[in-house]
């Protein structure tokens, strides 16, 4: 009996090697085989020995012979360290995902194919000029070393049965495409949205309703856009009769993709360079989208430095400093595309232009699809733009064309590289209008102590007796866009008699600049008011001020609603409702987007509920043309603010019969969701429902070990409306405070790592620091590990 039991005890021991230690064995092997080299040396293609130094969290530092080594180096440690991510953004851009991830990505490279990147790219690498054409050339050659130095490919190509294909110059343009797709992303739904609202109601309410926040403006000009009272007339039966249910029933709110930027004058601080502090807000992965490097070479007998945040698949820093200027970005949030309606033919097949009928154009590609079959489409598109199509509840397609400046050859380029060897925020505002990238607000600061703020990007020339909001028909006069207007044209700012610069996706400037820009979308404006409020504060400034305002959570936004809502709380209502816990948590926690504050959590959600009731009718009414009502380009918080005060009950939303009626439901409706969400009003503090969600692309298809991949749910501070701007799976990409000449008291924080392999020291290095605020140097540290790349010969 008891060898029978030592035999089955054996058996199952065994099977147990088999089934688990085996499998994790072959996992771990394979893992490691696929780590990047830190310490070693390796023969490469550099004209030099090349060093590559990383401190104890990866932070790379660079030093080569010449700027061309320096490219081959970043390209390698890219390659290296993020190809899959490089991988991802060449493919979104392109179309190319369903070759990697098979049939469930057919509908995307479907929606995407529609802008051809792949050959806008290869033309846009035929313009490049010889210097930059060479420096391209010699990152890509890096980043194929680097991948091919790999024991093993990145781990993510055998989890999906993939070989990773080797990166071509003209991919590094598909990068900067991938960044148009994030940052100009709604491409025409804005304006068409807009085009069905004006086209149901009256002018003045939709004016009203469309309109800037007069309380919230915070403009670096100071120009001031008066508000617009709410017309006596009644108010629009379509918007308070509620004929369908919404599906998608939130509302335009805030802008956060894009970011804050500000600067200081160097009068301003005690060594007397200007201070920059740059945070950009985009979508938060594992790895994250940036990669700390430094680069150092010489040229024209001297040695050149640049230090900053770079982007794997391109060979430049994006936001950083040289010593002589510092520069960063935020989303302009401008009007860079326009919607086109057209008038197609009974059969379809041709629109009406200036010159008449026109035959549209039809281009013919294939989908690769990876275990699959090839899906070939069809894609039509005129002389002003691909054709787009809405379609609403009668399921009829209506056609337009899209105008992007992203179709044009001033769209990508790498310009950007001049900022590394230039001196003064002058020059800096004089190459801004050739730097092709998506139009950002380009902040600058100089060790002179000099600021700027400009446009990087072409801006298109159009003219001015047109509404750019909504679609327009082109075909029976002059097109709108004629062209480009001049470098003398672009709207800048040098050096204002503030001493201060602050941009955070809100309309920046006013009248004639103004009118070259445009509005994509603007933010509401109270996180750049709340920035400028702060820089105005002190007379003098240093590094660890500017940090303190980017990690501000103070709910300066919400403040009136939280006053708003405790006069709603009778003492009967309380009563009736049992609300003696709801409004003690108003009172003791709403001023700020803390982890511990419940406050905050119940003002918020009584505002989106208002706005959501209000606003039903007009959310049912967009989505029955296939709009919606989030795309609208101005927040309604003007509106409905307005509204509320005034509570004319003619302008209540169905099925409410007034105001307070409509307010006592947002109060118990939101109360009552955060409870079936999250237990009890006590367990809603904000941190439980902002938990972060930071997660590597392929963590949900990988059974019990993918959320090892994953950055912990980790409660969040910060929030919407403020300058910290955190969501679960969005906000601060990165937290930048530099003063060039004065590196060594800059600050540069980004969440996750440097890394994308989970075994790497850097996979997680970062990712406390950033979440806890901590103020880590923007240079790099201490040298702990050192790759010589050697030259072949």
């Amino acid at each position: 009996m008891m060898n029978w039991w030592k035999w089955l005890l054996s058996l199952v021991f065994i099977l147990f090697i088999i089934a688990v230690i085996l499998p994790a064995t072959a996992i771990y092997t394979a893992l490691y085989l696929s780590l990047p080299a830190y310490d070693t040396e390796l023969k490469a293609d550099v004209s030099a020995t090349v060093r590559l130094e990383r401190d104890n969290l990866g932070y790379v530092s660079i030093h080569a012979p010449n700027r061309q080594d320096a490219a081959y180096a970043l390209g390698f440690t890219h390659g290296q360290e993020r190809f899959f991510q490089m991988d991802l953004l060449r493919r979104n851009a392109a179309g190319e995902l369903a070759a990697l991830f098979g049939s469930r990505a057919i509908s995307a490279d479907k929606s995407l194919r529609q802008h051809r990147f792949r050959h806008r790219a290869e033309q846009a690498l035929q313009l490049l000029n010889p210097e930059q054409t060479q420096l391209l050339q010699r990152y890509t050659a890096g980043v194929n070393a680097g991948l091919s130095n790999l024991t093993l490919p990145p781990f993510e190509y055998w989890l999906l049965r993939q070989q990773p294909e080797p990166w071509q110059s003209s991919d590094s343009f598909l990068v900067i495409y991938s960044m148009y797709l994030d940052l100009q992303g709604k491409l025409g739904r804005d304006e068409y949205a807009m085009t069905v609202l004006k086209n149901h109601i009256d002018s003045d309410w939709y004016r009203f309703l469309q309109q800037e926040s007069q309380h919230w403006q915070a403009a670096i000009d100071a120009s001031i856009v008066p508000a617009i009272h709410m017309p006596k007339t009644p108010y629009p039966k379509a918007l308070k009769q509620q004929f369908s249910a919404c599906q998608q029933c939130d509302v335009k709110d805030a802008t956060d993709i894009g970011s804050n930027n500000f600067a200081v004058a160097g009068s301003l601080t005690k060594h007397g360079s200007a201070i920059l502090a740059d945070d950009m807000h985009l979508g938060l992965r594992v790895p994250n989208i940036w990669f700390k490097a430094q680069l150092n070479w010489r040229q024209n007998n001297q040695w050149q430095q640049v230090t900053g945040l770079s982007l794997p698949g391109a060979p430049a820093i994006v936001v950083g400093s040289n010593t002589k200027i510092a520069w960063g970005f935020t989303n302009s949030t401008g009007d860079w595309y326009d919607l086109i309606k057209l008038t197609l033919s009974d059969d379809g097949k041709r629109y009406l232009s200036q010159e008449g009928w026109q035959p549209l154009q039809y281009q013919y590609e294939t989908i690769k699809v990876a275990n699959g079959n090839d899906q070939a489409i069809e894609l039509a598109t005129t002389h002003w733009g691909p054709v787009i199509t809405f379609s609403g509840n009668d399921n009829e397609a209506r056609a337009y064309a899209l105008r992007w400046v992203g179709y044009d050859s001033q769209a990508v380029n790498f310009n950007l590289l001049q900022l590394e060897t230039l001196t003064t925020v002058q020059e800096a505002v004089s190459l801004a209008p050739h730097i092709g990238i998506p139009a950002q607000n380009l902040v600058a600061a100089d060790s002179s102590g000099q600021i700027a703020w400009t446009i990087a990007g072409a801006i298109p020339k159009r003219v001015n007796n047109y509404d750019w909001d909504t679609a327009q028909d082109w075909s029976n006069q002059p097109d709108y866009w004629q062209g480009y207007i001049d470098d003398n044209a672009h709207p800048a700012i040098i050096n204002p008699t503030i001493k201060r610069l602050w941009t955070a996706n809100a309309r920046t400037v006013g009248d004639v600049m103004y009118t070259k820009l445009g509005n994509g979308g603007y933010d509401l404006g109270a996180r750049g008011q709340q920035i400028r409020n702060q820089l105005l504060a002190k007379d003098t400034l240093n590094e660890a001020d500017m940090h303190q305002i980017q990690l501000d959570n103070n709910a300066v936004m919400l403040s009136r609603w939280q006053q708003f809502l405790l006069k709603q709380l009778t003492p009967e209502f309380i009563a009736e409702h049992q609300l003696e816990q709801y409004k003690k948590h108003l009172l003791l926690s709403s001023d700020q987007a803390s982890v511990n504050a419940i406050g905050y959590t119940l003002v918020k959600s009584f505002r989106q509920q208002v706005l959501q009731l209000q606003f039903a009718p007009l959310s049912a009414l967009l989505e029955q043309e296939g709009a919606a009502s989030k795309n609208l380009k101005y927040s309604l918080e003007p509106a409905i603010w307005q509204m509320a005060q005034l509570q004319r009950a003619d302008t209540v939303a169905a099925p409410f019969t007034d105001w307070p009626q409509l307010i006592q439901a947002a109060i118990l409706t939101s109360k009552k969701q955060l409870e079936q969400q999250n237990g009890s009003l006590k367990a809603s503090r904000w941190g439980l429902v902002n938990q972060a969600k930071i997660e590597h692309p392929l963590s949900s298809a990988i059974p019990y070990l993918g959320n090892w991949l994953n950055m912990p749910k980790t409660e969040l501070n910060g929030d919407s409306h403020m300058p910290r701007v955190q969501g679960a799976g969005f906000g601060q990409s990165q937290r930048l405070v530099v003063a060039p000449g004065q590196e060594h008291l800059g600050i540069l924080t980004m969440p996750t790592g440097q890394s994308g392999h989970p075994l790497s020291p850097f996979y997680r290095a970062d990712h406390t620091y950033w979440l806890n605020g901590v103020s880590l140097p923007f240079l790099p540290g201490e040298k702990k590990y050192q790759l010589l790349l050697t030259p072949q010969s």
